[in-house]
């Protein structure tokens, strides 16, 4: 379930009632669909509980003939019914309308917030991006409310940096901090309490990460290990030991069966999160690892280092596919599209570019930034790049010809990241200058 496009399926629509049997035993009642691009969700009942099976959709174009694409999917799909085929064809053709709108909107400087009395760390949107968080120097780490720019808590406890936040997306119901106290806290975002504090770490931690089915929350340390944590029960559920070095990033797949960390000691791991045990170990990089990600169908691994390449691995086999060249200098930022077809890396030469995971070729370069860029990222629908940097300003691009659309100025320092919301019509910028700004 990638990040929904505006408007397409937005809400759950019934799609009639019948008896339990009508399709795989125990189906009740009720059928919802949703859409979320590119893919649709399936929401019913079994057994008196609510589930939900999602269906990618990553060839959708909007040239697919939509009817002979439910019919196929129904080959394999009992829960779409001949009832609610009309309203399942309804929502992809609705899903390609937004796929093939032409991107031409204007990012507006929305607000300015001056977050912290220290510097800030980090921040994060929720899903919808109605509410983002920042981490800061200052301890604390704040909970804001987009829309009127006004804070809704703050988040104390912490003894030292607030460093790692994330909200547990796609729900947003939580949000974890990491800390170099070397704990990592877990709060309500609609109240602000801490419900656990994991302890464990001997060493600052300085990543974490929830897997999407918002039931473990890893962290990374500079202990040179990784930890999981059951975040209903509150406790260590595994310890990930055999880094040689501080562990820097650590990523979930979308499944939520492996988990990869990426180490100061060069190498990357892939590790079986049921067991703990670990499956791979991704040697090639001559310098720091700086950043990891899985794709989003969980194939592929890609890592960025400080020896100035980008490298692809086969995520099942752990075995390297593909070095990514070009680069002047270190690369400190990696990310996948949401279909996985094309990677974006960011450097200290200035530079950002996009490459063709299928050629393995450099397909855009992203030139005109005056200095280093810290942090790069797609928008959901994949064809706008956003990027920050130490020149103080972010840059849209457009992901198909490297051509700079938009650049967002007015920061006075560093712009040390940036992010869309899953909608792709919202961006914050955090910068050392201590303020935030909102983008719509």
């Amino acid at each position: 379930m990638r990040g929904s496009f505006a408007g397409v399926g937005a809400g759950a629509a019934g799609l009639g009632a019948r008896p339990a049997g009508d399709g795989q035993p125990g189906q009740v009642l009720r059928r919802e669909c949703c859409s979320y691009g590119p893919g649709i969700c399936l929401e019913y009942v079994q057994d008196g509980e609510p589930k939900s099976r999602s269906i990618d959709l990553l060839d959708l174009t909007p040239d697919t003939d939509a009817t002979a694409l439910v019919e196929e999917i129904q080959k394999g799909e009992p829960l779409i019914t001949a009832s609610c085929k009309e309203y399942v064809i309804h929502i992809i053709r609705r899903l390609q309308e937004k796929i093939g709108e032409k991107e031409d909107h204007k990012f507006k400087l929305f607000k300015i917030l001056r977050a912290h009395i220290l510097p800030l760390t980090n921040v994060a949107f929720n899903k919808s991006g109605s509410r983002f968080i920042t981490g800061s120097y200052d301890r604390t780490c704040k909970v804001w409310d987009t829309a009127s720019g006004k804070i809704l808590h703050t988040l104390e406890g912490h003894g030292n940096v607030v460093f790692a936040i994330a909200f547990n997306n796609p729900y947003g119901n939580m949000i974890a901090t990491g800390s170099f106290d070397k704990t990592c806290k877990l709060w309500s975002t609609e109240t602000g309490i801490c419900s656990h504090t994991f302890r464990g770490h001997k060493a600052e931690i300085v990543c974490l990460s929830f897997n999407l089915q918002s039931t473990l929350v890893a962290t990374g340390s500079m202990d040179t290990t990784a930890k999981l944590w059951d975040i209903e029960k509150g406790e260590e559920r595994a310890t990930l030991s055999g880094h040689s070095g501080e562990i820097i990033a650590v990523s979930f797949n979308t499944t939520g069966e492996r988990i990869i960390t990426g180490s100061f000691d060069h190498t990357v791991k892939v590790w079986d999160v049921g067991t703990g045990r670990l499956l791979h170990t991704l040697i090639g990089h001559r310098g720091e690892i700086s950043s990891i990600q899985f794709s989003w169908d969980c194939s592929l691994i890609v890592t960025g280092s400080l020896d100035k390449t980008c490298m692809l691995w086969d995520a099942m086999a752990g075995t390297h596919i593909a070095t990514l060249t070009g680069h002047s200098d270190e690369i400190v930022d990696v990310c996948f599209d949401y279909v996985g077809q094309r990677v974006a890396t960011a450097s200290s030469d200035g530079s950002a570019r996009i490459y063709n995971v299928e050629t393995k070729k450099c397909i855009a370069k992203l030139e005109g930034h005056g200095s280093e860029i810290s942090k790069v990222c797609f928008n959901p629908k994949g064809d706008r790049v956003l990027t920050a940097s130490s020149d103080k300003t972010a840059r849209l691009w457009d992901a198909a010809t490297g051509h700079c659309l938009q650049v967002l100025e007015g920061h006075t320092d560093d712009i040390f990241s940036c992010a869309f919301n899953y909608e792709g019509d919202k961006i914050i910028t955090g910068s050392k200058d201590n303020t935030c700004r909102i983008w719509h």
